[in-house]
């Protein structure tokens, strides 16, 4: 008998035939549930039957989360790739955008698991001076299977990795508007992707259905609206204490993560410009007194060319 453990477990994407594997934290998680109808059985001849019946008949969407530290090497690039890219595609002469969709395999000591239909829902980068940079993932998928033992052969040519793989810890550097960014505490940028299955449960299918591997899976989504935002904190003081209470829908905002022990107006390596954008400002009294800004693009250019840098 062997176990599983999350600490030795391999993440693969495939993607457009080709195979990656993501060197990831061991924040790794993956599910899917199925959904259980419960109905009664009492009679108006039988008061008795007081504990109601069950149905099973589809599943929910599939949902992963995983962590990928940055690195100076890029390697990991591809998820960034997924999370920000948009695929056209034509149906009934109508265009549409949608995400690119990508398979998950997870492989451990004993088994490797699929996850099929993979969109990434939501991406959060997080400016940390006292963490490693990393960007954290989480999504939805259609199915997730048991694909074989931990000798299944993943398929899809396997992307070359560099020899060396350099993570690296960075420090913000921020520009928004005429305002004093000095004494930052924390900095992060969050994208989500809004998406909604369509509806997949018919009358005919679920008459059919016995088990898990006839049930009904999602199999089409629609991308709703997109929001890029996050949140800037900083110290305080008597230089910025007029701006607490500040707002503005009509910003230009830059965010830079510069390598910690390079100077702020090195080369960044990771950037991003939002202009415009818009940022309500907020006081928060503690210890020692910070303000937040809360900001949200408003841009509706392509996110490819919103980060500037490292892409």
């Amino acid at each position: 008998m062997s176990y599983s453990f999350l600490r030795e477990s391999k993440l693969y994407i495939v993607h457009g035939g080709t195979k990656y594997q993501i060197r990831t934290t061991s924040a790794i998680t993956f599910n899917q549930t199925f959904a259980e109808d419960a109905y009664s059985v009492k009679t108006l001849h039988d008061q008795s039957k007081m504990f109601e019946g069950s149905s099973v008949t589809k599943a929910n969407p599939a949902s992963f989360s995983f962590n990928v530290p940055l690195t100076i090497e890029k390697d990991e690039s591809i998820m960034v790739d997924l999370a920000c890219d948009l695929v056209a595609t034509a149906e009934a002469d109508i265009e549409t955008q949608q995400l690119k969709s990508f398979d998950i395999y997870v492989q451990t000591g004993s088994s490797t698991f699929k996850l099929e239909g993979a969109v990434i829902t939501g991406a959060t980068f997080d400016f940390v001076p006292t963490n490693q940079f990393q960007m954290r993932l989480e999504g939805q998928g259609k199915k997730l299977t048991r694909a074989g033992d931990e000798s299944f052969s993943i398929p899809g040519s396997a992307q070359s990795e560099s020899a060396t793989r350099t993570p690296l810890i960075v420090y913000p550097v921020i520009v928004l508007d005429s305002l004093d960014m000095s004494s930052i505490i924390s900095c992060n940028l969050q994208l989500q992707n809004e998406i909604t299955w369509t509806p997949y449960e018919t009358l005919n299918d679920s008459l059919e259905v016995t088990d898990s591997s006839n049930a009904m899976f999602p199999t089409t989504y629609t991308l709703g609206s997109r929001i890029l935002s996050g949140e800037i904190r900083q110290y305080q003081n008597d230089n910025n204490v007029t701006q607490f209470d500040d707002f503005n829908t009509a910003s230009n905002l830059i965010l830079k993560a510069i390598e910690v022990g390079k100077a702020s107006n090195a080369t960044p390596f990771f950037q991003a410009n939002l202009n415009p954008c818009m940022y309500t400002a907020r006081m928060q009294p503690s210890e020692v007194y910070t303000q937040s800004y809360d900001f949200r693009t408003i841009d509706n250019t392509a996110l490819g060319s919103v980060i500037s840098a490292y892409s």
